[in-house]
């Protein structure tokens, strides 16, 4: 079974130097339709204005994943970590049992545009952890997160994985699922197929009861891949 979620039907939020669409109810926009897909909870679609950004907020018990669509994120947290992410990377940051962070756009001139993920995790509390990497652009599914760190993927605390995946037009390639298994299919540029229904950039997939995932690009894709509970 698949369900789409287009682009155009996200919630909205703009603040001037942020404009966000969310595939799930955050903040201000409510939909008790949309609460997340099994223990994926929010994916917002930010665009941060040069200068502007997160001044420092806290969280706890969240797996918090950022990826880095244009430009950079300065961040800094309550556990000593500083560091810049820039485009193409991955960031996975566990909440743990409370962490405080900040989030900028170091630029004076150029947009942040990233992908901001929380992951609900399977135990809560225990120490926050921050983990960065870049995983290339391999042609393809490439792990990026993962349970137990498997093929240099960050870890979570959640029985979850994130792909990525990158595909030339024309190109196609597939993924299995255990039973019982989920997947949220997140497209974030170029035209794609997934097991016959057409994705356009800014659209989600949630999927159940599918033993395989099919992917087909009509044009090139980049695209995020969720197996999930």
């Amino acid at each position: 079974m698949i369900s789409i979620r287009r682009a155009d039907e996200r919630g909205r939020a703009n603040f001037g130097w942020l404009h966000s669409r969310h595939s799930f109810s955050f903040g201000s926009y409510y939909d008790p339709a949309q609460m997340g897909f099994s223990r994926l909870r929010v994916i917002n679609d930010d665009a941060v204005a040069a200068g502007a950004g997160f001044d420092t907020h806290g969280h706890r018990d969240m797996e918090i994943i950022s990826y880095v669509l244009e430009g950079c994120i300065a961040h800094k947290d309550s556990s000593g970590n500083e560091e810049v992410l820039s485009a193409g990377e991955f960031q996975l940051m566990s909440a743990g049992s409370g962490i405080y962070h900040s989030e900028y756009n170091p630029s004076s001139s150029k947009p942040l545009k990233f992908l901001q993920i929380w992951i609900e995790p399977n135990a809560i509390g225990g120490k926050p952890g921050y983990q960065q990497q870049n995983f290339g652009r391999a042609p393809g599914l490439t792990l990026v997160v993962s349970p137990d760190g498997a093929e240099g993927s960050l870890t979570i605390k959640q029985d979850a994985c994130l792909y990525q995946l990158w595909l030339g037009q024309g190109e196609g390639a597939e993924l299995a699922l255990a039973p019982g298994r989920k997947a949220w299919v997140q497209l974030v540029e170029g035209k794609l197929s997934v097991n016959g229904e057409r994705l356009a950039p800014g659209d989600g997939a949630a999927l159940s009861d599918e033993e395989r995932l099919s992917f087909s690009a009509t044009q090139p894709v980049r695209a995020l891949v969720f197996d999930l509970p």
